[in-house]
């Protein structure tokens, strides 16, 4: 048992990006922290409020529908953007997903407007002519102890493209990705992930909702935590369908 460690989490407008499910994220993290006796707050920021960055270690960001995006890149900006900034160099994770993922780049170009960015990360995203990427996706990833797959579902509009300057999440093995040209898959920066693997992404993969945790306990606590093992039968057996219907398409 932990009981003397506490995850602190707090969701980036979750009534405006809660798209797919992705508000399941955080109910399985809460869920692995209860399990091993870790105590797990959770609080929200949404349209106009602020954030202090040395008050939560784990900040998460969903999709949302292109009218929530355009009102949450702007808000975001104004009111969030130096905060989130000073958090991420400080080592607190930061999980975006598909939308949320979007508004870490420079900018998202949406025909003649363009909405603007965080700037947390080398990479742009454009809404080009084509269908959208929508299917099953897996793809390799190494967060620190060796590639393992990631697998999940991708529905998206725009196509990102990272900079000189960005790391990819992982390789594409089946699926689209950023933007079905090159291979890659979301971003990642220090302990910042991007990704549009959503439908939700962790309870499809276990490991990274545990390896995230660590993270973020690291943050907070200076040293990463041996996280106890839990019985993952069935969360395994659920990356192992995502991950094959990825890879059987």
């Amino acid at each position: 048992m932990n009981s003397e460690l506490e995850l602190r989490l707090i969701a980036l407008y979750p009534d405006q990006m809660n798209i797919y499910a992705d508000r399941g994220n955080i109910l399985f993290l809460q869920r692995r922290c209860e399990w091993r006796g870790i105590d797990f707050a959770c609080a929200a920021s949404g349209p106009g409020e602020g954030l202090d960055p040395a008050a939560h270690d784990f900040l998460y960001l969903g999709g949302g529908q292109d009218r929530d995006q355009r009102a949450v890149a702007a808000d975001m900006v104004a009111s969030k953007r130096e905060a989130l900034g000073s958090a991420i160099n400080d080592g607190a994770v930061l999980l975006a997903v598909c939308g949320g993922f979007q508004l870490l780049g420079h900018s998202y170009q949406l025909g003649d407007e363009k909405l603007p960015g965080l700037g947390l990360a080398d990479l742009e995203t454009v809404r080009e002519p084509g269908e959208r990427l929508i299917g099953n996706v897996a793809i390799e990833a190494d967060l620190g102890d060796g590639p393992q797959t990631i697998a999940g579902f991708e529905n998206h509009g725009g196509r990102t493209y990272l900079g000189a300057g960005a790391t990819p999440l992982g390789r594409v093995l089946k699926g689209f990705g950023n933007n079905g040209k090159d291979g890659l898959e979301g971003v990642r920066r220090g302990n910042m992930i991007g990704t549009y693997l959503h439908g939700p992404l962790l309870p499809k993969n276990a490991w990274l909702a545990d390896r995230l945790i660590a993270l973020a306990l690291e943050r907070r606590y200076g040293s990463s935590p041996e996280l106890e093992p839990l019985d993952d039968e069935l969360e395994l057996a659920a990356q192992g369908c995502a991950r094959d219907a990825a890879l059987r398409n």
